[in-house]
């Protein structure tokens, strides 16, 4: 665990390292270039091109060492004039694999500063899989003639890629796979692996087909080195494999890939005929992609966000649930005003009460994220919601009245009012019960009308917990000690 932390750390320095070198590069060649300009000499222009030229070389050649996904780090964190300027210097033949690396809002800075021409390029250096990625940020005439250059199957698998919907296994499927038939021997096997020189990236295991292309198994490599040569295909393979279909839920078949420790995975028709895989390398990206959109969608935000976007495409972001946070906002400082003649009499109150809506925000947050995360996981139906229920009001009720004694303590020490103190712990507990039952049902309503139940259920439930906080302090406030 501690040498793969610290290569974990060693990756991260290196990166780092390398987006400080362009800034440097980038900050050196704007410096000289103006004091270039600035100066008055012979052949002024020739000079000044030269310096520029130079410039942008050294930076070239530092682009030119780093991974694709290392560049588009780079560009990611690269305010929007210097990322096209470091963008112009990188090589026409590297354009298709760092499009695919950039996060979608980043791409689109990068397709809008491309010609027609340069896109086409970028996109005919693809594989099938990796076009169907990137075809939707593509503009409509490009897209067309990039269909037109594909000869007939490559194109039909396009189609048929781009037919899924984002979250299901055929949208992560490739083409890239190997196939034998069951009634060949191991050596004919590995005679034809030699033959084809190298192997699709990912491959743990081949496909044996019968001569209509129909599933039958998967042969691991292992089983391959561990046999015999003399031995049939048929003998050794897997005939119970872990099978998808392309209309699967990609979440679903994620879940597989951990569960069985899978690399690779056949994806089949409804006859059974192949006509992909999924690879672990497709499933990683696609959790990562939810991890960073439940994120987004649990701070309320539709979108991921170029961090140097404009200043009016972050505000459409961001604008709708600052607007519900305004109305409950609002709705929270009517139930004050409610109690406005309380506060009067007593001031303590207050001071006092944002303790209570904030504990129970927090626990309410605490109890939404175990929600949504059981429902990402399966792990929540129908016949355990009671007993679901029941614990986590059950957790409320222990905390409320562990931490509203402690409240009521420091109450009774900062004011010598032991009434207050008791108010305090009892508003205390019932303001975590509502925030127990609304962290439960919030993520479980939006999950039942097909609503994604991470987005903007911590907004939701911190307005709940303000208002039903207020409302209850303030309340109990006004009925023993008023």
């Amino acid at each position: 665990m501690t040498n793969r932390q610290e290569l974990k750390d060693s990756q991260k320095e290196s990166l780092g390292e390398s987006l400080q070198q362009v800034i440097a590069i980038l900050e050196k060649h704007r410096l000289i270039e103006n004091l270039v300009h600035k100066q008055n000499m012979p052949k002024h222009d020739l000079v000044e091109l030269l310096v520029h030229k130079q410039n942008l070389n050294e930076l070239q050649k530092k682009l030119d060492l780093l991974h694709p996904a290392d560049v588009a780090y780079i560009l990611e964190a690269l305010p929007l004039e210097e990322r096209l300027k470091v963008w112009e210097l990188v090589k026409a033949e590297r354009d298709g694999e760092i499009l695919l690396e950039v996060s979608d809002s980043v791409r689109q800075t990068l397709i809008a500063d491309m010609d027609s021409e340069e896109l086409l390029a970028a996109a005919e250096q693809l594989d099938t899989d990796e076009l169907a990625d990137l075809a939707p940020d593509l503009p409509k005439d490009v897209l067309q003639d990039l269909m037109d250059s594909l000869d007939s199957q490559n194109r039909e698998r396009l189609q048929s890629a781009l037919s899924y919907q984002d979250d299901a296994v055929g949208a992560l499927m490739d083409f890239d796979i190997v196939t034998i038939r069951e009634n060949i021997t191991l050596e004919v096997a590995l005679r034809y692996l030699r033959r084809l020189g190298s192997l699709p990236d990912h491959t743990d295991k081949l496909f044996v087909v019968d001569r209509h292309d129909i599933l039958l198994g998967v042969l691991p490599l292992k089983r391959m080195v561990v046999n015999d040569l003399d031995v049939s295909v048929a003998d050794v393979m897997a005939e119970d494999a872990v099978v998808f279909y392309p209309e699967d839920i990609a979440d679903d078949a994620a879940k597989a890939f951990e569960r069985y420790d899978l690399v690779t995975a056949p994806v089949v028709d409804a006859n059974k005929k192949l006509i992909g895989r999924i690879t672990i390398d497709a499933v990683m990206d696609f959790i990562r992609d939810e991890a960073d959109s439940d994120k987004l969608s649990m701070a309320g935000l539709r979108e991921e966000e170029d961090f140097f976007a404009s200043v009016w495409k972050s505000v459409q972001n961001r604008w709708a649930w600052l607007a519900i946070n305004l109305i409950t906002a609002l709705i929270a400082s009517r139930v004050i005003g409610l109690f406005e003649g309380s506060i009067e009499k007593i001031v303590a109150l207050a001071a006092l009460m944002p303790i209570v809506a904030g504990i129970g925000g927090n626990s309410g947050n605490q109890t939404t994220t175990m929600i949504v995360r059981g429902l990402a996981l399966g792990q929540i139906s129908t016949h355990n919601m009671k007993s679901l229920v029941t614990k986590e009001l059950g957790v409320a009720l222990l905390n409320g009245l562990i931490w509203g004694g402690v409240l009521a303590l420091i109450a009774f020490s900062l004011y010598n009012n032991y009434q207050l103190g008791l108010v305090m712990m009892a508003a205390m507990t019932l303001n975590l019960l509502l925030a127990a039952i609304m962290g439960v049902m919030i993520p479980l309503v939006m999950n039942k009308f097909g609503r994604d139940p991470a987005v903007g259920s911590s907004v939701l439930i911190t307005a709940v917990t303000d208002s039903g906080g207020f409302f209850i302090f303030l309340a109990i406030a006004t009925i023993f000690l008023i």
